[in-house]
C-alpha cells in the first residue's frame, strides 16, 4: 500500500525527534535540504547533530511548538533559528495552551501544515500531538516515513529480534567499503559514519526494520532479511505465532529475502530466498567451517552453495556475530561483490555502539557497554564476554580474571514474561549485580521488582546482588570491582549513563592512588 509522504518541499515536524529511530529518519530529511521541525524532552549530541543541519528543536511537547513554526515562516525569517532563541522566544510570547495555538495558527494553508512524524512512544495525550490533530496536520507513524524512503532506494532491509543493528551495519559498511555509496538508516551509532544515519549518493540503502510494535509489516524492501524470530514485545504481542504472522507479511513484502535458518522460527515458518546458518548439515547457501572463535575475533572458512569462498577474520566476538556476517556475505554476494571485498570490510569492521562496546580500561578494570535486554541477548554477550577471557594476557586489555554483568532490567512487561529465562541466563557472569527495573513508560501491572528477579536468579547463581537505583549500583560498583574484572553493563535503559562515573573513580584512582567514594555524588 502506498505512503503519501510529501518529499517536495513540504515541513516535517517530529515529536520526540531525539530517539535513536526518529533522529536517523530526521537527519536523512535535513541532509536533503528539507525543512525540518522537531521536540525532545532532553537534548544530546543526537539533537545536536540535526541542529548543526538547521532543524529547529524545541526541548518541551506542547502545541506552542507549532505556532512558532508559523511565527517564523510568517515574518519570512529564512535564517535558521537557535533551539535557544525558539525557547526565549515561547518564554516571551507565553503561548502555552493548545486554544492559543489554534486560533492562531488556524490561518495556515493546508498545504503549510507541517507533517508530523510519531512513533509509538507518543500517545493520545501528548498535547503536542493533539495540537498536530486538531490542526489538521497529516500525521505518520515513524513507520510510514521509513517505508516511503525505502521506497526512494534499491533498498535492503534488516530485520529480526535480535542482531538487526549490528548486522545492518555490517552491511552498510560493506557497502560503503565497496564504493557503492549507500544511504544508511540504523539503530545504532557507529563511528564509520559518526552517527546512526547517512546519505549517500549511490542507489542502495540500507535500513533496519524493526518488528517491536507490528509496524514491520509496512515495509517493502528489494532485499529483506531475518536474522531470527522470537518473541522480545509482550506489550504489543500476546504470543509468538503474532510475531510470525508479522514477519510473514515483511517475507511477502520483499523480493529476495535472506533468513537465517539457525533459528528454528524461522527454519520451520518462513521460506527464505537464500538461506544461512552456522550448522553445515543444514545445507543453507551459505555457511562456515573451520571456526575459530578468538579472546579478540573471530577466523572462519565461508562456502557458498558447496563452494570454497574464501577465509573471513572478524574484529567481534561470538557466534552471532559470525552468524551477522554471514547475512552480510549473502546480501553482498546477490549484489555481486567479490568476496575479496566483502571480506576486508568485514575484517575492518569495529561494531556498533554499545554492542559489546569498550568504553575504558582502568586499574585493569575493562568496562563494556551493551544494549542486551532479552534472555537470548544476554547469553550470548555473555558467552562473548567468556571468549574474552580466554587469552591470560592481551595487548592492550588486563588479565581478566571475573565477569561482572551489570542489568538493568527493561520494562515490566518483558521481564514478567521471561522470568524463568532472566533468572538463568547469567551463567557465564562471576558476580551478577541488578538494579530496578526500567519501566519505558509502562505501568507495573503485574507489581514486579528488581528484587523479585534478583531473587530468582539467586536461586541459579551464587553471587546477586540487588541495588534498588542506578546511583546505589555506583556506589557499590567502586566497592566490589577489583582488578582483572570485565564490568559489563547490559540493558536498553539508562544504566550506561553511570559508566563515565565510575571509571572516573578508577581512572583517579589508578593515577593517584585513591579517591574518595563521596566524589562519585552528583
Amino acid at each position: 500500500m502506498p505512503i503519501f509522504v510529501d518529499f517536495s518541499g513540504r515541513p516535517f515536524h517530529f515529536i520526540g525527534i531525539g530517539g535513536i529511530g526518529m533522529s536517523a529518519l530526521a537527519y536523512i530529511l535535513a541532509k536533503r535540504k528539507l525543512p525540518i521541525y522537531g521536540s525532545d524532552i532532553q537534548r544530546s549530541h543526537i539533537t545536536q547533530r540535526l541542529e548543526d543541519l538547521g532543524a529547529q528543536i524545541f526541548c518541551h511537547q506542547e502545541a506552542s511548538n507549532f505556532e512558532y513554526v508559523k511565527q517564523y515562516r510568517d515574518q519570512g525569517n529564512q535564517k535558521p533559528i537557535s533551539a535557544t532563541e525558539l525557547e526565549l522566544s515561547v518564554a516571551k510570547n507565553g503561548v502555552k495552551s493548545p486554544l492559543a495555538c489554534q486560533v492562531k495558527v488556524a490561518t495556515f494553508q493546508g498545504q503549510e501544515l507541517p507533517q508530523v512524524i510519531c512513533s509509538t512512544a507518543i500517545n493520545s495525550g501528548n498535547l503536542e500531538y493533539q495540537a498536530a490533530k486538531e490542526l489538521g496536520c497529516p500525521i505518520f507513524h515513524r513507520s510510514d516515513l521509513l517505508a516511503a524512503l525505502i521506497q526512494d532506494y534499491q533498498s535492503i532491509a534488516v530485520a529480526g529480534t535480535h542482531g538487526k543493528t549490528t548486522t545492518s551495519s555490517m552491511i552498510a559498511f560493506m557497502l560503503l567499503k565497496a564504493g557503492l555509496d549507500p544511504t544508511i538508516l540504523v539503530g545504532g551509532e557507529v563511528n564509520a559514519w559518526e552517527g546512526n544515519a547517512r546519505v549517500g549518493h549511490g542507489p542502495y540503502m540500507v535500513a533496519e526494520a524493526d518488528e517491536s510494535d507490528g509496524s514491520l509489516v509496512k515495509i517493502a524492501a528489494e532485499i529483506g532479511v531475518i536474522t531470527n524470530i522470537e518473541l522480545d514485545h509482550p506489550d504489543h504481542y500476546e504470543s509468538l505465532e503474532q510475531v510470525i504472522n508479522t514477519f510473514k507479511v515483511f517475507e511477502n513484502n520483499c523480493k529476495i529475502l535472506v533468513g537465517c535458518i539457525d533459528c528454528e522460527t524461522v527454519r520451520e515458518q518462513i521460506q527464505p530466498s537464500i538461506t544461512y546458518s552456522l550448522n553445515p548439515d543444514f545445507d543453507a547457501d551459505y555457511t562456515v567451517k573451520d571456526v575459530e572463535y578468538r579472546a579478540n575475533g573471530i577466523l572462519a572458512r565461508v562456502w557458498e552453495r558447496g563452494n570454497f569462498l574464501g577465509e573471513i577474520e572478524l574484529q567481534l566476538l561470538g557466534q552471532h556475530n559470525l552468524s551477522n556476517a554471514l547475512a552480510a556475505i549473502a546480501v553482498g554476494r546477490e549484489l555481486g561483490l567479490e568476496f575479496s571485498i566483502i571480506a576486508k570490510a568485514l575484517a575492518d569492521f569495529e561494531g556498533a555502539k554499545r554492542r559489546f562496546e569498550h568504553r575504558g580500561c582502568f586499574n585493569d578494570i575493562l568496562f563494556v557497554d551493551d544494549y542486551a535486554h532479552h534472555p537470548s541477548e544476554i547469553r550470548a554477550t555473555l558467552a562473548a564476554a567468556r571468549l574474552r577471557m580466554q587469552d591470560s594476557v592481551l595487548n592492550t586489555q588486563p588479565h581478566l580474571q571475573r565477569i561482572v554483568a551489570i542489568f538493568q532490567p527493561h520494562r515490566y512487561s518483558r521481564t514478567h514474561a521471561f522470568l524463568q529465562d532472566f533468572a538463568q541466563c547469567f551463567t557465564d557472569a562471576d558476580v551478577v549485580i541488578l538494579t530496578e527495573i526500567y519501566s519505558a513508560g509502562e505501568p507495573n501491572l503485574w507489581d514486579i521488582g528488581g528484587q523479585k528477579v534478583a531473587d530468582l536468579i539467586g536461586n541459579y547463581h551464587p553471587q546477586v546482588l540487588y541495588q534498588p537505583s542506578t546511583d546505589a549500583v555506583k556506589e557499590g560498583l567502586v566497592k566490589i570491582l577489583q582488578p582483572g574484572d570485565l564490568a559489563i553493563f547490559l540493558g536498553a535503559g539508562n544504566l550506561n549513563k553511570i559508566i563515565p562515573e565510575v571509571m572516573a573513580f578508577y581512572q583517579t584512582s589508578q593515577d593517584s592512588g585513591g579517591i574518595e567514594l563521596e566524589s562519585l555524588s552528583p
